[in-house]
C-alpha cells in the first residue's frame, strides 16, 4: 500500500516505540491520516498507536486539538507555533506518551510568496518537549508533498524513540 521506504520507517516507528513501551497519536492536516495509516499498517501496532486526528480545517485544530483561534488568524495554520501546539494538543488529547503534527500546503493551489506550495511544519511532543522542524517540497506534486511530510512526520517519531 505505502512505498517500501515508508513501510520500513513505520516498522521501525512502532518497533522502537514498542521497545520503550510509549503509546502515539499523530494529528494530520494535509496529509490526511497517511502518517497514521502508514503506522497502523504496521502488524501489531495496536501497541503503540493510540489515535490519530485528521484535523484538515482550522475548527477542528481548535476543537480537537486546543490551537488557540487567536494563533490560528496571527500565524496562519501553516506555521511553526501551530505546528507545535498540534503535536502539544495530541499528546495532552489522547494522554500519550509521543505525538507528531503535520500541517501545510499540498497544492497545487493555496501558495503565497510567504508560504509556497511544499511548505510543511512539522511538531513532535513528548516528555522531553517539543521539536519543530520547516521544510520546503519544491517540485513535488500534491501527492509528493504528502508522501514527502509522511516520511519527515516517521522520522521525527523515530528519533524521538531513539533518543528517549
Amino acid at each position: 500500500m505505502f512505498p517500501d521506504d515508508i513501510a520500513d520507517l513505520a516498522a521501525a516507528v512502532i518497533a522502537a516505540a514498542m521497545a520503550r513501551g510509549w503509546t502515539i497519536a499523530t494529528a494530520e492536516s494535509c496529509t490526511g491520516g497517511l502518517v497514521t495509516g502508514a503506522l497502523t499498517a504496521v502488524a501489531g501496532s495496536s501497541a503503540v498507536v493510540d489515535r490519530g486526528f485528521v484535523t484538515y480545517s482550522n475548527a477542528a485544530k481548535t476543537d480537537l486539538l486546543g490551537v488557540a483561534k487567536e494563533m490560528l488568524q496571527a500565524n496562519g495554520a501553516v506555521s511553526e507555533p501551530v505546528a507545535r501546539a498540534m503535536s502539544k494538543g495530541a499528546r495532552e488529547a489522547a494522554g500519550v506518551d509521543l505525538a507528531v503534527s503535520i500541517t501545510g500546503i499540498a497544492g497545487p493551489g493555496g501558495g503565497s510568496t510567504e508560504k509556497p506550495v511544499g511548505l510543511v511544519h512539522f511538531g513532535c511532543a513528548s516528555a522531553s518537549g517539543i521539536v519543530h522542524e520547516r521544510r520546503v517540497f519544491d517540485g513535488l506534486n500534491r501527492e509528493g508533498v504528502r508522501l514527502a511530510s509522511t516520511r519527515v512526520a516517521l522520522g521525527l517519531l523515530l528519533a524521538a524513540c531513539e533518543a528517549g
